[in-house]
């Protein structure tokens, strides 16, 4: 049987091992601009199987908090160029977390100052992040959005087209559609944000329309072997809801089955919140989606995230509940994750204090073990 420490093929993307530094969002990319910084921090955590960047915004419009990176701007494609050399030179290997927030923004990120949009004109019970005139951050609440209109959904399609193709112009492995967490895609699923009357809302096949449509665009431009996508059945984040999720997941991961995709990232639970979380009255069943998926003919490697420690993801891997696992908050203090966790050594405690803005401090200054030592 495998381990976590085997390497594997996915898609078109060899890797040296089977752990993920899943997208974490740092807010250290002003004007939407990854600079050296961020190439360091990157560059440090090379190690990992794969690095999937924080969640980077397609277009200004996706944009939904202050200071987190594009693929829109020139200047910020030269900087995920710098990030991907970088990456690439210490061995690793790297894609892009592709991103449209929809409704989780507010005026003042968005251009203009306009709304932000959604699948539906109904406005989230959640945050956003805003830097202050002193230059401090802050947490605020969404702003109220507008349900796009039918006319618009074909553009916005295109503009994950392009920024995929740009993404890859740019130097990485690879990118990762954002259908996770409440954000656009995610918000055009759930009953809960959707309750549009036309071809995209009401029934599962309807709601999911926007999926596939970005989907089809971005495997055609890039292809598949280069293309995974981030899902979360049951995550309540940035108040994403619906009732029943089970048979709305398995049939977006039944359509996923057609593609052959690097990669499905599946957020087990809430992220960062418990791994067993439910909506409705059902407990979620992970492997039944998973069976679900294979049953359908997917053959993308599975990867699982939320909550992992070491022992977790060595039985996930052997057992084969995942091909891949993905660890967050560790890999926030520990550059060199891949080898504590393979010599068990003890991790760093992040700073929750530093996650969220800021400079080099509880961003690139966590020591490794030979530092450390």
């Amino acid at each position: 049987m495998p381990t976590l420490f085997d390497p594997i093929t996915i898609g078109d993307i060899t890797l040296s091992n089977r752990i993920v530094m899943a997208p974490l969002t740092r807010n250290r990319s002003p004007k939407a601009v990854p600079g050296p910084l961020v190439a360091a921090y990157y560059e440090q955590r090379a190690s990992a199987g794969l690095l999937i960047t924080e969640a980077t915004a397609i277009t200004h419009q996706g944009q939904g908090y202050a200071d987190v990176p594009g693929l829109y701007t020139k200047e910020a494609l030269d900087g995920w160029k710098a990030v991907t050399d970088g990456v690439h030179k210490a061995g690793g290997k790297i894609v892009v977390q592709m991103w449209h927030v929809g409704r989780i923004s507010h005026t003042s990120l968005q251009p203009d100052g306009g709304k932000p949009v959604s699948a539906s004109a109904i406005q989230a019970k959640s945050k956003t992040y805003l830097i202050n005139d002193d230059g401090t951050g802050t947490f605020a609440d969404t702003s109220e959005p507008r349900a796009l209109e039918l006319s618009e959904i074909p553009g916005i399609v295109e503009d994950y087209r392009k920024a995929a193709r740009a993404a890859i112009d740019a130097g990485f492995d690879g990118v990762e559609i954002h259908a996770a967490n409440g954000y656009l895609i995610d918000q055009f699923l759930r009953s809960g944000s959707n309750v549009r009357t036309d071809a995209y809302g009401g029934a599962i096949e309807n709601r999911a329309r926007f999926l596939f449509e970005v989907t089809d665009a971005i495997t055609k431009e890039i292809g598949d072997g280069k293309t995974g996508i981030r899902i979360s059945p049951v995550t309540p984040a940035n108040d994403a809801s619906d009732p029943d999720a089970q048979p709305l997941f398995a049939h977006v991961v039944e359509g996923l089955a057609k593609y052959k995709l690097a990669y499905i990232h599946i957020i087990e639970g809430a992220t960062g919140g418990p791994r067993d979380f439910q909506q409705g009255d059902t407990p979620f069943d992970y492997d039944a989606l998973r069976a679900a998926y294979k049953n359908a003919g997917g053959a993308a490697a599975w990867m699982a995230n939320n909550g992992y420690d070491r022992a977790l993801a060595l039985e996930a891997v052997e057992k084969g509940h995942a091909d891949l696992v993905a660890f967050g908050k560790p890999f926030i203090a520990n550059p060199d994750l891949v080898e504590r966790l393979k010599d068990d050594a003890p991790l760093n405690t992040p700073d929750q204090q530093t996650f969220y803005g800021g400079g080099a401090k509880g961003y690139t200054d966590y020591p490794t073990l030979d530092q450390a030592a």
